[in-house]
């Protein structure tokens, strides 16, 4: 069955077949492929890391079929944090000037040709490498500034917000509106005026030159090798500013140093009885207790709505290069939803965990805000989790957990209207969708952990 976000390049498609993903090469980019096999330019590009691997299966005088390596998770751009974001841009250009050395080139510059896999940023869009044409400029410029270095710079300046732009925009972002948002002084700066100043200027000249195709620019190959270096050089030393009180949680929290250590023996312990290969931690920040895991499980997901979090989480996971984890940003309150034509281009976030299929989902230290601050009703949180894995880890805290109890004291005169936020309110309605394993007081706190296993 043909993907449905593989519609917009006539080169080729991704299709599934019994459970697993392949590729076909239309005729049209037959010569561009061969080219780019008798050159080894994939070979290379798999020895790098940098490009899914594939092999061929298949030729034939009208498709040839590849089966490209599996991946395990997708994640968007919109899900990524500030850092994961730079090193997809950052390897576009790596890639681009490394192709361009072997007189290739990329044909588009999408964000959604890069995923994380193995923890690391990889691209994944086979049909995006074709031969360089001499003295032509790189085509895919605009669109990468449309789709990486925009939304970097508004994130850098104005929050990472940002960072979720291709989610209500999947084409990228105008190139005039990022100028509008940007502090007058960006346009001293030579790479950004170059980028996004110049670039706007002549978006908006585009129509008056469409049809004089006498006037077509040139730009030597060491050139653009020069331009892109400079702007990968750009993008490295950008910063985000931003930071939350989540980012600080764990230096704040009113756990005591033996009832953390209790907390996470007691997940580990868990997690060992069921034997779960696949995790994913709802809710986790900075993967403090998720990555406790690692040494049981193949693949863990860390998610949660903090974005300096998620960094801290990506960056710390880089050091260890396990390779397991795959951190993403995300609100449970509002999922990455379905978008693009039909809402089917990118799948939403709950459709992609329930294909994950992970054996056991932990909620830690997350209810109370769901239910108190989200006002999400115990059963309806049971049911949504309930779809998701076989298994659940679930942390309540009581009313008299300093947290919550600073939660029901912003609720003022609405207090009252939160007197079932208790234990055993919130037991029975999750027993309507699993059944009770265990559970367990925390020592030193006012939460239990509970494990559920689903009917």
């Amino acid at each position: 069955m043909k993907h449905p976000s593989s519609y917009r390049d006539p080169s080729g498609f991704i299709f599934k077949e019994n459970d697993k993903f392949f590729r076909q090469i239309n005729p049209v980019f037959f010569d561009e492929y061969k080219a780019a096999v008798s050159s080894g330019i994939y070979k290379s590009l798999f020895d790098k890391k940098w490009l899914v691997s594939h092999k061929e299966i298949s030729s034939g005088h009208n498709k040839i079929i590849l089966e490209p390596e599996q991946l395990d998770f997708i994640t968007y751009p919109y899900e990524w944090s500030f850092t994961q974001y730079k090193h997809a841009a950052q390897l576009t250009l790596r890639l681009q000037i490394w192709l361009l050395e072997n007189d290739f080139s990329l044909k588009d510059a999408s964000a959604f040709n890069i995923t994380f896999q193995k923890g690391k940023a990889i691209f994944i869009d086979t049909l995006s490498i074709e031969q360089y044409k001499v003295n032509t400029p790189w085509r895919a410029l605009q669109q990468f500034n449309e789709h990486f270095f925009g939304p970097l710079l508004l994130a850098r300046y104005h929050g990472s917000y940002h960072l979720k732009t291709l989610q209500h925009s999947i084409n990228g972002i105008d190139l005039n509106e990022v100028k509008r948002q940007l502090p007058f002084f960006s346009r001293f700066n030579p790479t950004v005026y170059s980028h996004i100043h110049l670039l706007s200027k002549s978006d908006n000249n585009s129509d008056k030159n469409e049809g004089n195709s006498d006037q077509s620019v040139e730009l030597s190959k060491a050139a653009q090798i020069k331009m892109l270096s400079a702007l990968e050089m750009y993008i490295d030393g950008m910063e985000s500013k931003e930071n939350t009180e989540w980012s600080k949680y764990y230096s704040q929290t009113n756990y005591n140093k033996n009832s953390f250590v209790f907390k996470k023996d007691l997940i580990v312990k868990w997690n060992k009885e069921l034997n779960s290969k696949k995790v994913i931690d709802l809710g986790g920040n900075d993967g403090t207790f998720g990555k406790e895991l690692l040494p049981q499980v193949d693949q863990l997901i860390v998610c949660d709505i903090d974005q300096p979090a998620i960094d801290q989480c990506y960056l710390n996971h880089l050091k260890s290069d396990s390779g397991k984890l795959i951190c993403l940003v995300n609100d449970l309150m509002q999922p990455s939803p379905g978008v693009g034509f039909n809402n089917q281009e990118r799948d939403s976030f709950n459709s992609r965990v329930i294909d994950f299929a992970p054996d056991l989902s932990m909620a830690l230290a997350l209810i109370h805000h769901i239910t108190l601050t989200g006002n999400v009703p115990f059963e309806m949180s049971a049911q949504y989790f309930s779809q998701l894995s076989k298994y659940l880890i679930i942390e309540f805290p009581d009313r008299e957990d300093s947290w919550v109890e600073f939660i029901l004291n912003s609720k003022r005169d609405a207090r009252h209207l939160f007197d079932d936020y208790t234990i055993s309110a919130f037991a029975k309605a999750y027993q309507k969708y699993f059944k009770l394993i265990k559970s367990e007081k925390i020592e030193g706190t006012a939460r239990t952990l509970f494990l559920f296993e689903r009917f």
